[in-house]
């Protein structure tokens, strides 16, 4: 399938999405840029669109090795994907294996505790109040997901918490924590969409603890692009 970039369709935090000459399909640029806490700080590290757009399509394609279906269809180049266009359901999922992060600050909780089993949490999809946390009952309630949605939203987020983490044990690194996001394409199909990467995931180095993923950025590190760096060196050996 060679599709090429046509119109500028919209610009997030770390991406810029393109119309293709097939309207089921866009075409996404990964960014240089950084940002953290709702946006309020903010960066630009050549190399980081790269390395983002390198990490995501291999985890997309170990993803659907393991089943789970993705807006993803190939890498283009260095900083461009072929995705499914998808309608993003306003839900940002996150799966918690360790307490770190807002969780810990939410509710009083040490970091570092390995938890007995993985937490599902939800957040309404909302810059301009900060996605705050919700309970499903929100989201069924405003209409943002129906129950089946939920039921597969769920099930799909653990399973790609189980194969990740278990890739990621292989490669001496801890799946600490991850947000996802789904999206339904022209059918009505529910998959997962987004992008899977150091800046959604946390990843902790299982020897060491250093921290491999966007909190370098967000608790000034030092070092981040190094962090990613390593992140890319570990899954495309």
């Amino acid at each position: 399938m060679e599709l090429t970039k046509k119109d500028f369709i919209y610009e997030g935090k770390a991406k810029r999405l393109y119309t293709t000459e097939d309207p089921k399909y866009v075409i996404v640029e990964y960014k240089d840029s950084f940002t953290a806490f709702n946006g309020q700080k903010k960066a630009t590290m050549s190399g980081k669109g790269v390395l983002n757009n390198n990490i995501s399509s291999k985890l997309f394609k170990i993803l659907a090795d393991g089943g789970v279906e993705s807006h993803f269809v190939k890498q283009l180049d260095d900083t461009h994907q072929l995705v499914k266009r998808v309608k993003i359901v306003p839900l940002e999922v996150i799966i918690r294996n360790i307490t770190t992060g807002s969780l810990c600050k939410r509710l009083g909780v040490a970091e570092g505790i390995k938890l007995p089993r993985p937490l599902f949490e939800l957040s309404y999809k909302d810059d301009a109040l900060g996605d705050p946390f919700i309970i499903e009952d929100h989201a069924l309630l405003f209409g943002w997901a129906t129950k089946e949605e939920l039921d597969k939203i769920k099930e799909i987020s653990f399973r790609v918490n189980e194969i990740l983490r278990d890739y990621f044990a292989k490669k001496s690194v801890v799946l600490v924590d991850f947000k996802l996001e789904f999206g339904k394409d022209a059918d009505g199909n529910l998959m997962l969409a987004d992008e899977i990467s150091p800046d959604t995931c946390r990843f902790w180095d299982s020897s060491t603890g250093d921290h491999l993923d966007k909190d370098r950025f967000r608790k000034d590190l030092g070092d981040v692009l190094g962090a990613y760096e390593e992140i890319w060196k570990r899954i495309s050996e």
